[in-house]
This record gives C-alpha cells, sequence and structure tokens, in this order.
C-alpha cells in the first residue's frame, strides 16, 4: 500500500505553479498554447495569487481579461497587442518570482 508523502507547503506550492506559467507563457509566445488555454491555467493558479500581495491578483487579472479580449482579433491592433500582453505577462512573472524569493 502507497502512503502519500507529505503535502506541499504554500511557498512549494507557489513556486511550482509560477514555474508552470513561466513555461506556458514560452508555449503562448511561440504559439502552441492559445490564448484561452493560458488564461485558464494562470487563472487555476490560487496557490501563486495567495503567496503575492493583494495587487498581484488584480494586476494579472486585468492582464488575462486583456488577453481574452486580444484573441478576438486576428491581427494586432494598438490597443490590444498581444506581443505587449506578452511582455507584461513576462514582467508580471519576473516580480512574482522577485516576491517569492523575498520570502526566502
Amino acid at each position: 500500500m502507497h502512503t502519500p508523502g507529505p503535502e506541499p507547503s504554500a511557498e512549494d506550492a507557489a513556486r511550482h505553479a509560477l514555474s508552470d506559467l513561466t513555461a506556458a507563457l514560452a508555449a503562448l509566445r511561440d504559439g502552441t498554447l492559445s490564448p484561452s488555454t493560458f488564461c485558464a491555467r494562470a487563472r487555476g493558479r490560487a496557490a501563486l495569487v495567495q503567496a503575492l500581495p493583494p495587487r498581484y491578483d488584480e494586476v494579472l487579472r486585468n492582464l488575462l481579461d486583456r488577453l481574452e479580449s486580444s484573441a478576438l482579433f486576428t491581427e494586432e491592433s494598438c490597443s490590444f497587442s498581444q506581443r505587449e500582453l506578452h511582455d507584461s505577462l513576462g514582467l508580471w512573472l519576473a516580480k512574482a518570482r522577485a516576491q517569492l524569493e523575498a520570502r526566502r
């Protein structure tokens, strides 16, 4: 009979979610992951958002809403540049990583 190991800590879960979203952003940028799939993954990472200050949740939700809206357009428009949104998501991930590392 297999006994389960200890539950991962909240910090471990947050770091795992951060790694997963970093990989998902790379897949989004190279076109192997759709914006809707990325957004669903990002919204499902409660452990990460809970480990960060509240403003991070607000900013992420705003970026995800914009990304989903931008997916409705087939071409880049000045108000919905997917490249800029990808860059903003990358910046959000970098700042989230720095927040988590500062807690160590």
